[in-house]
């Protein structure tokens, strides 16, 4: 972790409303489908890796690019960094994938881009989030899992 911030102040935006849990989400005889509300739910609150704030209150994460098929067993995630020349978007995006893959059931295809425009490495970073093999070998890294997990842990409290 760097000593200095890249965005300094960076704009915070109020988080959506929790969805409310209804009698027939906890009866386990309904079948739900897994949708982008649900994906939007899981990622929404993982910490910022420069910012004691979540993805949501940065609006790297929101629920309209978030794509759900639940049959074909795709999830695909777009985020969009806070400034376009961000040296977290890998860790941002490793982040939001790892959460995924350990949250979402087995059978999902998990994807996790940069929303089109929105960076200037965009290409670079995207490939290497698609990449299995690479995503495998940063998580085999135990400082940047140690990272990861600190991004992913329910506690607000920073490095």
């Amino acid at each position: 972790m760097r000593d200095s911030l890249e965005n300094i102040n960076p704009v915070v935006y109020q988080k959506k409303t929790e969805r409310s849990v209804l009698p027939e989400d906890e009866d386990e005889n309904v079948i739900d489908e897994i949708d982008s509300r649900e994906v939007f739910d899981l990622i929404r609150n993982i910490n910022d890796p420069e910012h004691p704030l979540s993805l949501e209150e940065l609006h790297v994460v929101d629920e309209k690019n978030i794509h759900v098929d639940d049959k074909g067993n795709e999830v695909s995630v777009s985020f969009t960094p806070t400034i376009p020349h961000c040296s977290m978007a890998t860790l941002i995006g490793l982040s939001i994938r790892v959460k995924l893959i350990r949250s979402l059931p087995t059978r999902f295809k998990v994807t996790v881009s940069i929303a089109p425009g929105t960076h200037d490495s965009e290409q670079a970073v995207n490939k290497q989030l698609a990449d299995k093999e690479r995503v495998a070998a940063a998580l085999e890294n135990t400082h940047l899992l140690s990272v990861v997990n600190q991004c992913l842990s329910t506690k607000k409290s920073r490095r």
